[in-house]
């Protein structure tokens, strides 16, 4: 692994389009609840530089939102909210039909629940990013994504609102005066139309670390992706996601930690932007 890292970095530079950059690195947690533990959230803790903490409709519990802000706070990460739809059995991956006005709701009630614990631990919400099939939705569905940023927006204009790059979401919450930021995935794949491949499909979700920490150099310092189709892709990096129930979660954030480190990248939270 430390070989085939110094070489991806290597040709790179050799190719000259690897540029100084600043990128945060981001991941799901706080998604176990009750009895059921999902993820290894302390040890991914060491290597991100924001959490994205779910607020117990799609995951999660009171006890878990606690402890999972805690534990960020202590390892310097900074915390946002991972707002879902009310679906505990479907892992909020499941499409639901919902009004604006709905959706607008389950933003504000999420956000609003996080952020008491947030305060109660001595800190400040930097971002939400909605979760799973509702992160979906509103990459498309820009009158779902109003709803969602118009939500963020009326519990606090100074959070950051979290989408997929070139999405609805993003569009969103520009136009109603929220900061935004674009993310990427590290462990998923495009389509030749800049969406995720959905989850099921040969080959959406990547599991060799090798092949991860190359397409998030070049996401990084090249703007581009390949698609799961082989059409290379523009695409905007300010934020990587790594999927906290990956079973290669751990091994993920300490591998692109530790090469974008290597290719001179500052790793800052969103904040410190």
């Amino acid at each position: 692994m430390e070989i085939y890292v110094v070489h991806v970095i290597y040709v790179l530079i050799k190719m000259e389009v690897l540029q100084v950059a600043r990128v945060d690195i981001n991941s799901d947690l706080g998604e176990s609840f009750g009895s059921y533990k999902i993820g290894n959230d302390e040890e991914v803790l060491k290597y991100v530089t924001s959490a994205n903490i779910a607020c117990g409709f799609h995951a999660g519990d009171p006890l878990v939102m606690e402890k999972t802000v805690k534990t960020a706070l202590e390892n310097g990460v900074a915390v946002g909210a991972h707002p879902g739809f009310p679906d505990l059995m479907g892992f909020g991956r499941r499409n639901m039909s919902v009004t604006p006005e709905e959706a607008r709701a389950y933003i504000i009630y999420q956000v609003g629940a996080l952020n008491g614990f947030i305060k109660a631990c001595g800190g400040k919400m930097q971002h939400v990013k909605p979760h799973g099939a509702l992160y979906n939705m509103t990459a498309k569905d820009y009158r779902l994504a109003r709803a969602i940023a118009e939500g963020v927006y009326s519990v606090d204009s100074e959070l950051i609102l979290m989408g997929l790059a070139g999405s609805q979401l993003i569009k969103a919450g520009q136009d109603v005066g929220l900061a935004t930021a674009s993310e990427v995935f590290a462990d998923r794949a495009y389509t030749s139309e800049g969406a995720l491949v959905p989850r099921g499909t040969p080959g959406a979700v990547i599991h060799d670390s090798e092949l991860v920490i190359k397409r998030v150099l070049r996401m990084v310092s090249e703007g581009r992706v390949q698609s799961l189709d082989g059409n290379d892709i523009e695409i905007k990096a300010d934020t990587i996601c790594i999927h906290g129930d990956n079973k290669e979660a751990v091994v993920f954030a300490a591998s692109i930690r530790d090469a974008l480190l290597k290719a001179g990248v500052e790793l800052k939270s969103l904040n410190q932007r």
